[in-house]
């Protein structure tokens, strides 16, 4: 597959042995979230945002398997590194018991495995005087280990946000506040309080301003006078820097000011949650690097393939035994893959690429101005269009597919784009091109 040429090509979606594949899969999966009956063969062609479905169909992949493969399919930036790795078995050790080395020395070996993950995520967070990090599995771990170790500073009782989504463990499952299906009828961590999640344009119609004494809601509560909720019993505030399941909602400046405000006020820990607006994803290393403030946690996954809780010293616990996991710091070829997708975007300036491909697919979207269109937004290359409808958005995800553009739903009727972060011109171009003929194919 020649990517510079690559276009998507589509018989039938979903071809025969597509439907069969899925067919046989849940006779033995548990039942769980398939957007649509895509099956990539892996033993076919693919390359950056293009790939082979089981029925011959070439497909553009403007999902990146939700912001986890960022650089798309069999991308040479990252595989032609991966194939001169000598795979070992296992690709798996008890990493929190257990060190691994892909040579020699540590600085610099000649295949960089968790070490070297955490040295280069701990420079990427050095503007917040990150120094430290526990690698984990998953997302939901990452957030798991970040509430333990807020937890572990002190406090029982937390905020998060309206539209928020941070994992399906049951402690992140607490700090859910997206869909219904995520918690009903699980049990949650006490102490949560939800507030609004302000990405109000203009004024704040969201109910997070207020004519209280603090002048939003969280400075209400912890009002000394008139607040309802001891400061000295709050462990953390996390948020999405850019709400990811919620809707991709950008938030409002004032609104990221005065959680500094209440940082600074309280000397309450904020957890940025990165995973996935991370890694580049927004146009910046990490979506809160967008704005005026100081987070004390950063989570990230997906992009990173591997789960990882990054703080200070200051913040972790001292205390052995209190964070570990057989699997946590061993997956030997994800922490590989890690360090070469920080590598690669620092080598080819994926952040600027990931700014201007952006602006140009959100310029392309809006000159084209559908009607049925009520939004467009987002940072980086992570987009959002919002429809009239949530039905509408059904149908052009339906019909985007038809006509080989993979793209997925997020909040109740917006669909994202995720582009890989080394995505063309031309590739942008294509993508919504497809967007747009969809949207008119449903009007």
């Amino acid at each position: 597959m020649d990517r510079e040429t690559a276009e998507p090509r589509v018989r039938e979606m979903p071809g025969q042995k597509a439907r069969e594949w899925a067919d046989y899969h849940h006779q033995f999966a548990a039942p769980t979230t398939y957007v649509y009956d895509f099956v990539w063969d892996l033993t076919e062609d693919a390359e950056g945002p293009f790939c082979t479905d089981v029925d011959g169909n070439v497909l553009l992949d403007f999902t990146s398997h939700v912001a986890a493969a960022p650089l798309g399919y069999n991308n040479p930036k990252i595989k032609d590194k991966l194939d001169e790795f000598p795979l070992p078995d296992p690709t798996k050790i008890a990493g929190q018991d257990f060190y691994a080395s892909g040579g020699w020395p540590p600085e610099d070996p000649e295949f960089p495995g968790p070490t070297q993950l955490m040295e280069r995520l701990v420079d990427v967070t050095s503007h917040y005087d990150m120094d430290m990090v526990f690698l984990s599995n998953s997302g939901a771990e990452a957030i798991e280990n970040a509430i333990k170790i807020s937890y572990s500073r002190g406090g029982h009782r937390a905020f998060n946000f309206d539209g928020a989504f941070h994992g399906r463990t049951l402690g992140a499952l607490s700090l859910n506040r997206s869909k219904v299906a995520h918690r009903k009828g699980y049990p949650e961590i006490p102490g949560i309080v939800s507030v609004p999640y302000c990405s109000c344009a203009g004024e704040c119609n969201c109910g997070w301003k207020t004519n209280g004494p603090g002048g939003n809601v969280i400075a209400d509560k912890l009002d000394p006078d008139q607040g309802v909720i001891d400061p000295e019993e709050v462990s953390y505030i996390i948020l999405e820097p850019v709400q990811g399941e919620g809707g991709y909602r950008v938030p409002n400046d004032e609104f990221i000011r005065d959680i500094g405000e209440i940082q600074d006020t309280y000397d309450i820990t904020i957890i940025a949650d990165e995973i996935q607006s991370g890694m580049g994803r927004t146009g910046e290393m990490w979506a809160v690097d967008h704005f005026d403030l100081q987070p004390d946690v950063i989570t990230s996954a997906k992009a990173l393939r591997v789960g990882a809780t990054i703080s200070r010293s200051d913040v972790f616990p001292e205390e052995k035994g209190r964070l570990s996991s057989t699997w946590g710091a061993g997956d030997v070829l994800s922490s590989l893959q890690g360090v070469l997708t920080i590598d690669a975007i620092h080598e080819h300036d994926l952040l600027s690429n990931a700014e201007e491909r952006g602006r140009q697919a959100r310029e392309l979207i809006a000159d084209a101005s559908p009607e049925s269109l009520v939004d467009v937004r987002g940072r980086g290359l992570m987009l959002a269009v919002e429809f009239d409808t949530k039905d509408r958005r059904e149908a052009v995800v339906d019909a985007a597919l038809e006509r080989g553009l993979l793209t997925l739903g997020c909040g109740y009727k917006t669909l994202r784009l995720l582009p890989p972060l080394d995505v063309t011109e031309r590739e942008i171009d294509l993508g919504v091109n497809l967007l747009l003929d969809a949207i008119e194919g449903v009007a």
